[in-house]
Parts: C-alpha cells; sequence; structure tokens
C-alpha cells in the first residue's frame, strides 16, 4: 500500500488503488467541484472526503472521516471484501450499496435523498426521501420522507409515509410508525426484540428467564394516534407497538441485559479511545465490543444462526398489585 500525504490531481477522476491517503481528499478550486473520486480496493483513507460521485469497485476500503457525494454514493454490486464508513456520510443525490457479495458497515448516519442498501450494517440513522432496505441492520432509525421498503431487516424503530414490508424483520425499540396503513407481503413476520437477552446471546451464553422476542401482529397490534402541533396542525399516524405486552419489563432489570452496550458501542465505537468488552458469568470476557463483531452478530440474528427464544412468561396480578399498587 502505497502512502499519499496530498492529492494534486487536476484531473475530472482521482483513481485510487493500493493507496494510505493521510490527507482530505477536498476540492480547493470550483474546477474540482466535479471531481470523481473512483476507488479500486485496498484503500484507507484518513481526511474528509468530498466528490461529485464516488464510485467504489471493490473492498477493501476505509474511510475514517466524514464523506460527501453531491450526487451520487455507488458501491457496486459485485464488490467483494469490506468497505467501512465509520463516520456519517451524506448526499444530494443517492447512496447505493446493493452487495451480492461483500459488505458494506456505516459507523454513523446516513443522509441523502435516496438510499438503497443490501448486506449492509449501519451502526446510526437513515435519513431520506425514500428508503429500501434488504438483509441489512439499522440499530439507530430508518426515517424516510416518503417511502421506506424492508426485506429482511433489523433496525431499531422507523417512522415513514408509506411501508411496505417482506421477510423476516426485526424491531430493538418497542414502537415504529407510519402515516398510511403498513402494506405486507403474505408470509412477512415482526418481532419485536426489546426484551430480548442480547447480551448473553453475544456472550454465547443461555438467555436469562423472562426474556425473549415478542411476535408483532401489524393488525392487532397496530394503533392509530393523532399528533397535534403548536400550530394546532393534526397528523394521523398508525404505530405498531408491543407496550400493550411488555409490563414485564418494569419486573426485569433491564441494565443486566446489556443491550445497551452493543447498541452503543457499535454507534461509538470511532470515538472511545479503548476496546470493551462483556464479562461472562464464568469470569472471562466476551468477544471485543467492535462494530465488526457487532455486526457480526446481528446478522447471525437476522439469517437465523443465533436463535432468540420467544417471550412466553406470564405476570400473575397479584405480582403486578404488589408492584404498582
Amino acid at each position: 500500500m502505497k502512502e499519499m500525504t496530498e492529492i494534486r490531481i487536476g484531473e475530472s477522476v482521482v483513481g485510487l488503488k493500493d493507496n494510505l491517503v493521510k490527507t482530505a481528499i477536498l476540492p480547493k478550486s470550483t474546477g474540482e467541484l466535479d471531481r470523481d473520486l473512483h476507488i479500486q480496493g485496498n484503500v484507507v483513507i484518513e481526511g474528509a472526503v468530498y466528490a461529485k460521485n464516488l464510485i467504489i469497485d471493490s473492498g477493501p476500503a476505509e474511510f475514517q472521516s466524514a464523506v460527501y457525494a453531491h450526487q451520487e454514493l455507488h458501491v457496486k454490486n459485485d464488490a467483494l471484501d469490506v468497505v467501512t464508513f465509520r463516520k456519517a456520510i451524506a448526499s444530494s443525490g443517492s447512496i447505493v450499496a446493493i452487495l451480492l457479495k461483500g459488505k458494506c458497515m456505516f459507523g454513523a448516519d446516513i443522509n441523502a435523498v435516496g438510499v438503497n442498501l443490501k448486506n449492509c450494517f449501519v451502526a446510526g440513522s437513515i435519513f431520506a426521501n425514500d428508503i429500501k432496505l434488504e438483509n441489512a441492520v439499522v440499530l439507530g432509525g430508518c426515517f424516510a420522507a416518503k417511502r421506506l421498503e424492508l426485506q429482511n431487516v433489523i433496525a431499531g424503530t422507523f417512522n415513514a409515509p408509506e411501508v411496505s414490508a417482506g421477510g423476516i424483520n426485526y424491531l430493538l425499540y418497542p414502537t415504529a410508525f407510519s402515516v398510511e396503513p403498513m402494506s405486507c407481503l403474505p408470509g412477512t413476520e415482526f418481532y419485536n426484540i426489546t426484551l430480548a437477552d442480547l447480551g448473553s446471546l453475544f456472550k454465547h451464553e443461555t438467555e436469562k428467564p423472562n426474556t425473549g422476542k415478542i411476535r408483532l401482529d401489524i393488525e392487532a397490534d397496530t394503533q392509530r394516534t393523532v399528533l397535534v402541533d403548536e400550530q394546532d396542525t393534526k397528523t394521523l399516524l398508525h404505530s405498531y407497538s408491543v407496550a400493550s405486552r411488555v409490563l414485564v419489563s418494569d419486573l426485569l432489570n433491564m441494565e443486566n441485559f446489556e443491550n445497551h452496550f452493543l447498541i452503543l458501542s457499535a454507534s461509538l465505537g470511532s470515538q472511545i479511545l479503548k476496546t470493551y468488552s462483556l464479562h461472562k458469568e464464568d469470569g472471562s470476557k466476551s468477544d471485543d465490543l467492535t462494530m465488526e463483531n457487532i455486526s457480526d452478530f446481528f446478522f447471525k440474528i437476522l439469517n437465523g444462526t443465533v436463535q432468540v427464544g420467544e417471550l412466553n412468561s406470564s405476570i400473575s396480578f397479584d405480582e403486578l398489585r404488589q408492584r404498582y399498587l
């Protein structure tokens, strides 16, 4: 890998292969605003990046600072290995990474007009007009101004005017929202894993009692909610929530789940000065809480390699009365 400390290329396209770029790739004149950046593999860029179009042929590639593509950020479908963005990325156009073999990891938020991801991991949230996700993990929220499509996805939550879904999907937080009723393909399943013992599963240990996933019935668990702002403007939302069935959460010690460590460690990975791990019951340590290990763990849940048990426990009325009265 050849080290580069300064970019001095006057052409309309900057091509990088087998390079370690120590500086930022930013325009220094108006003529460089239309410059494209072409990544051909085995590249590490430590500084911030601006390009009209950012095209990535293949990994490994790592962007350690913020990235902005004016028109499009495109990871090619046949890209191999791993493409990693450590900080936030944005585009005035689209961000596309529909990967068939490789993998793309985003360590912070994504902001663009259109976002289309497959086989990707996002430690933050996605903000866009249109979002399409397939076989993807988003630890934050999916916030679409127009339309959201989910196909075999783990997401923290979502909020969009129109939502369509297919396959098996999981939510990390109790509630998600849409303006129009959600449209689901036949056979679509939703599970909420707010009360799943993800910490124990990450450590390869047995899940704690009274924990597990909750099946979300899109019809039965949908509520219509009216929101009113300061201008007395009313907005009708459909909320998909299991809150009515998680009274048990107040009877559990949520801190023992250690779920928050997984989510926070992935999203704050580039800002933490040292690497942490979880303590097992036998006193040994789990795998390090790196974005790579956390990403692998959630994809194992998504593809069924790691099985999350169902929450089937019941709470007696006397126990609830002693708790709340």
